[in-house]
């Protein structure tokens, strides 16, 4: 009988009290929330919300597949990668110089005594402050207000999504090379080196894979932001999607989620590729 005890006190977990409490803690903090935020997941599981999407989803069947249809699909989903693809580079024109004003590592004032000048803590917490702006509204905001400026069509999505992955990118690049190796980089500028020779031979060659691969992810980003902005007149397949579903076309709307998908998966597989030749 003692034997029994004891092995059950020996394979106790000690931490079952603690792991109690945190999941006692996080559930009064997550209930106010839900409360707050109406989650009301048991409506999806009414009569009349099982027949709508009964009836929403036997729309989808058969994806629409003629000619015409396919060829106007075709012609948005083209658009809908230039206008990524497009925004991403004037991201990436943005965001690499921002990148090296922000970044300390690349600090030339810091070699000496180890500080940084006042200067330069001045215009990089003024280049902190603008990525900071331009990565918080959100690129359909941007789209939204653009849209008023230059019109209907993909400039105002190449636009926005330039604005606000020039924010992102630049923060994110940022803590990359701040976490990559100093060594290489510190001897270079010790040695007399640009900036801009420090990081493509001294940050750059620790840090690409994971540059590339969040580059790459972005760009997907950019490729789903593209379809979203297309809800609010910045063309591409969001535009036609937007469309179709107006018209209650579940058939071209299938057709298009279909697409969607394979440009994701595509986007995937172009980021493996990248990194498996960086690796």
């Amino acid at each position: 009988m003692n034997s029994v005890r004891s092995d059950s006190i020996a394979f106790q977990d000690p931490a079952w009290h603690g792991r109690i409490a945190t999941l006692f803690i996080v559930l009064m903090i997550l209930w106010p929330l839900l409360v707050w935020s109406e989650f009301k997941p048991w409506i999806l599981f009414d009569t009349q919300s099982l027949q709508a999407t009964g009836n929403f989803l036997m729309s989808f069947l058969p994806p629409a597949h003629s000619r015409e249809f396919l060829l106007l699909a075709a012609e948005a989903t083209w658009q809908t990668v230039a206008m990524a693809t497009a925004g991403m580079a004037l991201a990436l024109c943005g965001a690499i110089p921002l990148t090296l004003v922000v970044t300390e590592r690349l600090s030339v004032s810091r070699l000496g005594t180890g500080r940084i000048g006042l200067a330069g803590r001045i215009v990089r917490q003024g280049v902190r402050w603008l990525l900071i702006l331009l990565r918080s509204v959100p690129e359909l905001v941007w789209a939204l207000l653009l849209v008023r400026i230059a019109g209907l069509g993909p400039t105002a999505g190449v636009l926005a999504i330039a604005l606000t992955y020039c924010g992102m990118l630049g923060k994110v690049y940022a803590e990359i090379l701040e976490s990559s190796d100093p060594h290489a980089t510190d001897m270079l500028l010790h040695n007399g080196s640009s900036r801009v020779a420090a990081l493509f031979y001294g940050a750059l060659p620790d840090s690409a894979s994971e540059l590339v691969s969040y580059t790459v992810y972005r760009w997907e980003c950019a490729i789903r932001g593209s379809v979203v902005m297309g809800f609010v007149g910045a063309g591409g397949l969001g535009q036609r999607m937007d469309e179709s579903m107006k018209m209650l076309a579940g058939g071209e709307v299938a057709t298009m989620l279909i697409i969607f998908i394979l440009l994701v998966a595509g986007a995937d597989g172009v980021s493996k590729m990248l990194r498996r030749r960086l690796a």
